[in-house]
């Protein structure tokens, strides 16, 4: 099964950035994505963003996930 997280984009450095979810902090690979700013949210998979999100869906599946653990 392959799960892909919502973050949220901290800082960009070129074709990385710098994403959060709770106290998770990873860097990861932007480069499939156009027109992303910090602070948006993005799905993250394999150390990928691969797809852009609403903030409010993706803060109400960040809650869902902080309610399992």
């Amino acid at each position: 099964m392959c799960l892909g997280i919502p973050m949220r984009i901290r800082k960009i450095k070129g074709d990385f950035a710098d994403v959060e979810a709770g106290r998770l902090i990873r860097t990861v690979n932007i480069q499939m994505l156009s027109h992303i700013r910090e602070g948006d949210y993005v799905i993250v998979h394999a150390g990928f963003a691969i797809e852009k999100v609403d903030p409010e869906k993706a803060k109400a599946t960040l809650r869902l996930i902080d309610e399992i653990y």
